[in-house]
């Protein structure tokens, strides 16, 4: 049973620790999205009702977090609000805005948190971290090659190593609809059945098959083809028929050749059986997956109509996603910042003697460390290192009778215990050559 003191079903509090490994994150996939010359958009975290509504379809539509109305109209119970569901619809929202001010081809990242009103599990919440990257206004494959690269880097720079892109293409699954006679009117189910051979028998997929309408035979003809061993060359004869299949077979061939020198042999494949559910997809169509995870870390796709359809401009359109929140649930100790609370820690062993103290912290953060004094009762150097030491300090500065002195002040190192007496005034100086040298 939860407690009065923890946060909302479906969210969490993030200490300190989890918040630097975060933001040091989303500065790495920042930078990569930015080195691509995708630039930033920032959007409300709640938009008008009537933008999200009818665009997510009606169990998406379910899961929309409404915002009632206020004031004087608040007895009404309705709402003219709602928290943001993703970062697509604000999108197209700005392009129909902005449009005429924004460069063609519009290259942007958004990363932020969004929200769903659905039912709280494992991996699974009500508000989190989306991080997209789309470009519109360009037809061109080189746009959704250059998207996939930008978001195969980031992942990278995530600390990633072992994960497989698998790409497909839309027209490539309509070819194949078309090359085995299956009718265009159960088309979209069938497809919704072949998503699901990752995750469910052959067997099971042709009998769901044949309860969409398809002969046994042709149920079994199809899913054998899709789940044999060079189900790839089986596949690319039966494209080679029909001209759908021919021009999917081509964008497949071409992202994979414009990305052959981009990223490491054997990291994307082509797979004939990857749907993503998605219909709104026009083109290329990706996932990222990793071995023993389930789901995908990542997706992507050409979708040249649904800017339209949300109710901005016709323009084409690329994008991608990257599933920071399971990337980071996967591997909680990558790409750690190694940050700690300080970089250096000021003692204050008596209470004449706090000023001095004060100002070297202030010396410490003008050599631009992370510097606090000791904010506990004064005297007891054992307790005031056990505080240093537990604050993941790099340096301890201890300035006592003897230093005042002096003239000194003891620079301890917390990593090897070796203590320097330094000339007071030299602080400063001292401790930014040592961070400059890492010592």
């Amino acid at each position: 049973m939860p407690s009065q003191f923890d946060p909302p079903s479906g969210t969490r509090d993030f200490l300190a620790a989890d918040v630097e490994r975060r933001e040091h994150a989303f500065a790495v996939i920042k930078s990569v999205f930015a080195g691509y010359g995708f630039e930033p958009l920032q959007t409300p975290a709640f938009e008008r009702l009537d933008v999200l509504m009818g665009k997510y379809g009606d169990e998406g539509e379910k899961l929309v977090f409404k915002i009632l109305r206020r004031g004087e109209h608040e007895a009404s119970g309705e709402a003219d609000l709602a928290l943001r569901y993703d970062m697509t619809v604000p999108l197209a929202r700005v392009m129909a805005a902005y449009g005429s001010q924004l460069p063609r081809p519009y290259k942007r990242y958004a990363m932020g948190p969004v929200w769903r009103a659905d039912r709280p599990g494992r991996d699974r919440y009500r508000e989190f971290v989306q991080c997209d990257l789309d470009t519109l206004g360009s037809a061109s494959l080189l746009a959704d090659a250059e998207t996939l690269a930008a978001q195969h880097d980031a992942m990278v720079a995530l600390g990633l190593t072992d994960f497989t892109i698998l790409l497909n293409s839309r027209r490539a699954l309509a070819g194949l609809l078309e090359a085995f006679s299956i009718p265009a009117e159960i088309g979209p189910g069938v497809l919704i059945s072949l998503d699901k051979l990752d995750k469910a028998a052959p067997a099971e997929v042709a009998e769901e098959l044949t309860g969409r309408g398809l002969a046994p035979g042709q149920a079994s003809e199809l899913v054998a083809s899709l789940t044999a061993a060079d189900a790839v060359d089986q596949v690319r004869v039966a494209l080679a028929k029909t001209d759908e299949g021919i021009a999917g077979l081509d964008e497949i061939d071409t992202v994979l050749s414009l990305l052959a020198g981009q990223v490491p042999a054997g990291r994307i494949t082509f797979s004939p059986r990857m749907v993503r559910g998605l219909s709104y997809y026009t083109g290329p169509i990706w996932e990222v997956v990793a071995g023993g995870v389930a789901g995908s870390l990542g997706s992507g796709g050409r979708y040249d109509h649904l800017i339209e359809q949300l109710g901005g401009p016709d323009v084409p359109g690329t994008g991608a996603s990257i599933g920071v929140e399971r990337i980071l649930a996967l591997a909680p100790g990558a790409n750690d910042p190694g940050q700690t609370r300080l970089d250096l820690a000021v003692t204050v062993l008596r209470p004449d003697l706090a000023a001095q103290s004060f100002g070297f912290a202030a010396a410490g953060r003008t050599a631009g460390l992370r510097s606090s004094v000791y904010l506990g009762e004064s005297g007891q150097l054992k307790r005031q290192m056990k505080w240093a030491n537990d604050s993941g300090a790099r340096w301890c500065v201890i300035y006592g009778e003897q230093e005042q002195q002096g003239g000194v002040v003891t620079v301890r190192d917390m990593s090897t215990g070796e203590q320097v007496q330094v000339p007071a005034d030299d602080l400063g100086e001292y401790l930014a050559q040592a961070a400059a040298a890492g010592r």
